[in-house]
């Protein structure tokens, strides 16, 4: 229920005195956080595989320069959090700088409606990294098979059943509160780094000899391959549907920053965890929201490098390039007919399907540590626009022991569900949703504008801030930062909309469509309560020309 004057019986401007949220994260908390948003093993690996459609481009150019200038998108948000640590984040600062309506039509497509679509996407890792090579692994080649192999799916029934395995686990952890949620990433964090340090071990000590022999193995045992070399039939199949290797020795600077729209599916998210920061403890030293982010994307792009190198030495960068592209065009008779796991590709190096068995269970962690961040920064954009009265008030309920958003769990959770049943048994839709990147990064470049303009739009908000001080030549840190990252985010949009490359954009001009009734969508839904709140006698603008306690 809203809350009163008691003078008036007017309402009051926010929802609450107070959000009732509690600072439940340490720094360090935070950073696993970032850390697990731009998860190398869940979205990385994934990333590596769209990488068989660039020829002659250099992944580990690509990767190092991505991270420089991800790296501004860190410095931005770092101080913007800083000057507002609020919950909310993106819709926070850009309702408080662009205004209400240009807020919550950019925020809430980029973190509520298109965040829906996200949740098949994570169906279709689950499958790719989890279940199907288990399934493989102890000897049911036919579950393996007939859950979807790629992000598209080609089985109704497996992709919609890891999506409601997927919800099922993200309410799990929400409900859990914050502390709880922390506890489960740090368990993540620390058996996932053995893991991958097991994976490194094999790897290093083997050779590419002794992994093609373990191919032409496996896909025997496995998959019951019968034909000759199933390693180089691998190669051999991608290059007759069109394949062009990519080059991992030879720098070539156009093919190489084609690369790079493709690494953003994982490197893009280092501040995935800036709604949550009205959560987090110490927000007014900046050096600490900074090293968070910052240490998350380059723990991130180093593990990247590292794991590069020894899959090019070991497994050969050619094959696992030709076997994802196999994959990903589902391509019949395939030797590997799933996704090319690289911890499984690891695994078979030792002939036993027990250690595989073991190393995928442990490097399961990975997804499960990081599948939290499929609605937990969702529900906090949500949360605060409700607080600010332009979603309803239940939205921005809360328990009263954890301190959990449901309201705005329930949002998040019933429209994922029905989008995943569309995405799995609808032909067609999935194309549809292969701008969930994109429309992010549109959301992030909007608060970019408004970190750029925030020391002259919101002059007394930046001024009382510690970041008013950072200035370079008199310049404000921010607006420098800001223009930075809004270039390279610029210069991926562009990418994405104009290169076919990419499936998306103008090459898909249903899926614009599709995108254009969401961004309608909001802005529908927030004109439909700016009008309800006149007519309450609240005015949004007024709301929005104020920052919200914490």
């Amino acid at each position: 229920m809203s809350v009163s004057t008691p003078t008036t019986g007017r309402p009051t401007l926010f929802l609450r005195n107070a959000t009732g949220l509690v600072k439940a994260w340490s720094g360090f908390d935070a950073f696993i956080y970032s850390f697990m948003s731009v998860s190398l093993v869940s979205l990385g690996f994934g990333a590596f595989g769209f990488v068989s459609f660039v020829a002659g481009g250099h992944i580990l150019s690509a990767v190092l320069f991505s991270g420089v200038f991800v790296s501004f998108l860190v410095i931005t948000y770092a101080l913007l959090v800083t000057a507002m640590p609020r919950a909310g984040g993106d819709y926070t600062w850009q309702s408080r700088i662009l205004g209400g309506g240009a807020a919550f039509v950019l925020s809430m497509t980029g973190w509520w409606f298109i965040l829906w679509h996200w949740t098949p996407i994570y169906a279709g890792i689950l499958n790719q990294q989890v279940l199907a090579p288990l399934a493989a692994t102890i000897g049911r080649q036919d579950w393996a098979v007939l859950l979807p192999g790629s992000l598209v799916p080609n089985g109704g029934n497996g992709l919609f059943f890891a999506s409601l395995v997927v919800v099922a686990f993200v309410c799990i952890y929400v409900t859990l509160g914050m502390e709880t949620y922390a506890r489960i990433q740090k368990f993540s964090f620390y058996l996932g780094i053995a893991g991958l340090a097991v994976m490194a071990v094999i790897l290093l000590f083997s050779s590419g000899d002794a992994m093609h022999q373990a191919v032409n193995r496996e896909a025997a045992s496995l998959f019951g391959y019968t034909g000759p070399d199933a390693y180089q039939a691998t190669i051999d199949l991608a290059t007759k549907n069109g394949y062009s290797p990519s080059s991992f020795n030879a720098f070539s600077l156009g093919p190489t920053l084609a690369i790079v729209p493709f690494l953003m599916f994982y490197l893009l998210w280092p501040v995935w965890g800036a709604t949550l920061y009205g959560e987090v403890r110490g927000t007014r030293d900046y050096r600490r929201i900074f090293t968070s982010m910052f240490w998350g994307l380059w723990a991130t792009v180093i593990l990247s490098v590292v794991v590069l190198l020894l899959m090019a030495k070991t497994i050969g960068w050619e094959f696992f390039e030709a076997a994802a592209y196999n994959n990903s065009l589902g391509l019949a008779n395939q030797p590997i007919p799933i996704w090319p796991h690289p911890v499984m590709l690891a695994g078979w190096l030792v002939n036993s399907h027990v250690f595989q068995f073991i190393l995928l269970a442990v490097m399961s962690v990975w997804f499960w540590g990081w599948s939290g961040t499929l609605f937990l920064s969702s529900t906090r954009v949500i949360f605060a626009a409700a607080f600010d009265r332009v979603l309803p008030e239940w939205a921005a309920n809360i328990s009263a022991k954890r301190r959990v958003p449901y309201g705005a769990l329930g949002l998040m959770v019933i429209p994922s569900i029905v989008v995943s049943a569309i995405y799995a048994y609808v032909s067609g839709f999935e194309a549809l949703v292969l701008d969930a990147t994109l429309v992010i990064a549109i959301t992030f470049l909007g608060t970019v504008v408004a970190a750029a303009i925030l020391p002259w739009r919101r002059a007394t908000i930046f001024n009382s801030s510690p970041i008013s001080k950072l200035r370079v030549a008199g310049v404000p840190v921010i607006t420098l930062a800001a223009v930075v990252t809004g270039a390279f985010l610029i210069f991926n949009l562009v990418k994405w909309f104009t290169d076919s490359t990419y499936g998306v954009g103008f090459s898909n001009p249903n899926s614009l469509k599709y995108l254009a009734v969401l961004y309608v969508l909001a802005f529908v839904v927030y004109v439909g309560f700016f009008l309800y709140r006149r007519s309450q006698g609240i005015d949004l603008r007024a709301i929005h020309a104020e920052i919200p306690v914490e």
